[in-house]
């Protein structure tokens, strides 16, 4: 069982870090350090997007429509910090304590 506790939080963490990357990128394209015509910065910029939009979709629907702001991904960290710290505090219910 310890294993499955390991590798939701291993989980937990790659979706954090691709969604570092992917607001970073977001700046980065938005202040104009990079630029969407070129190949490589327009391929990350998809593939973030494709893995990203499953989970930030559902969260858009539910949050009332803000104009340019997008808050879904802080409703996601929020979230992923909550399910780590749930997971952390029943640690002992996954290595049989």
């Amino acid at each position: 069982m310890g294993t499955i506790y390991e590798a939701l939080q291993m989980l937990l963490n790659v979706v954090w870090f691709v969604m570092i990357a992917h607001i970073i990128l977001s700046w980065l394209i938005n202040f104009q350090v990079l630029n969407l015509r070129q190949p490589l910065v327009a391929q990350v910029w998809q593939g973030l997007n494709n893995l990203l939009e499953p989970i930030y979709g559902p969260v858009r629907r539910i949050l009332p429509n803000t104009g340019g702001l997008d808050l879904a991904p802080l409703v996601v960290f929020i979230c992923i910090i909550i399910l780590q710290r749930a997971l952390a505090n029943n640690a002992g219910w996954f290595y049989g304590y």
